[in-house]
């Protein structure tokens, strides 16, 4: 698959993760063994000046009980911040949606409530716009080598068949999908190309590529097997790489690029 699709299309985008918890960012490998990384307004701010395109933030322990301190985090992060931004985790009814959007996210991310109240997927694409709705799909490559959809964090494997449920997210209008491969998540060996090769560059609505990056090399990998934006979490926040380090490597391999003034 080549990158022609980006270069007559939309400019692929660099996107650092932050993954939340108990209002610190936090980063481990298969979603496990969790590691403090430090503050989400800090670190936020610091990815924008590396010129990051756009943020996503995971409240990965999420529950309605944490909600007010995710919601005081997006405020901050909103006053702070002047690139777009997601956020994701415990987002339950649209009561939820309406709070995170009220408090400066540009986005909603859906992964556990989009499998088990999809509807929602249309609620939030009918009231806010299709560009408003990300859905995160969480797939394990199991050992017998078939795709399984994961929610809770990683943590419940459904019985959903993967490809209908990708099609069924486009369907009910979302207007990205966070494909994440649980098995390559925080390993470092690289996106799971032949994940993203399926959906293809053509594929109707924008793909985010996530899991597995170790270096400049695996972004390109990811936007020419079809991503329109590529995800990464522990590479940034080890300070491995900066977000500029990977746009220019990625413009020397003619891939098209926001650069920052």
């Amino acid at each position: 698959m080549s990158a022609s699709k980006h270069l007559s299309d939309l400019t692929a985008r660099i996107i650092p993760c932050l993954d939340v918890a108990a209002g610190r960012v936090v980063k481990g490998t298969n979603f496990k063994q969790l590691i403090d990384m430090g503050d989400p307004v800090e670190l936020a701010l610091k990815y924008e000046q590396q010129g990051a395109d756009e943020l996503v933030f995971l409240d990965i322990k999420a529950s309605v009980d944490h909600q007010p301190s995710a919601l005081t985090m997006v405020q901050n992060v909103a006053m702070n911040l002047s690139i777009p931004f997601a956020v994701g985790g415990g987002i339950k009814t649209m009561d939820d949606v309406h709070r995170f959007f009220n408090a400066g996210a540009d986005k909603v991310t859906l992964n556990t409530m989009a499998v088990t109240e999809p509807d929602l997927i249309n609620q939030i694409s009918r009231q806010y716009g299709s560009q408003s709705i990300v859905v995160a799909i969480d797939v394990n490559r199991e050992d017998g080598g078939e795709l399984s959809v994961y929610t809770h964090g990683g943590s419940q494997r459904t019985t959903l068949d993967y490809h209908h449920w990708v099609r069924e997210v486009v369907d009910r209008g979302a207007g990205e999908i966070l494909l994440t491969a649980m098995h390559k998540d925080g390993t470092g060996t690289g996106f799971d190309c032949g994940l993203l090769n399926e959906l293809g560059a053509d594929y109707p609505i924008q793909v985010i590529a996530s899991g597995g990056a170790n270096g400049p090399e695996d972004f390109l990998q990811a936007i020419q097997a079809g991503a329109d934006a590529v995800l990464a979490a522990g590479i940034f926040h080890r300070n491995e790489y900066t977000v500029k380090d990977i746009k220019d490597f990625l413009i020397q391999h003619q891939i098209p690029m926001r650069t920052t003034p």
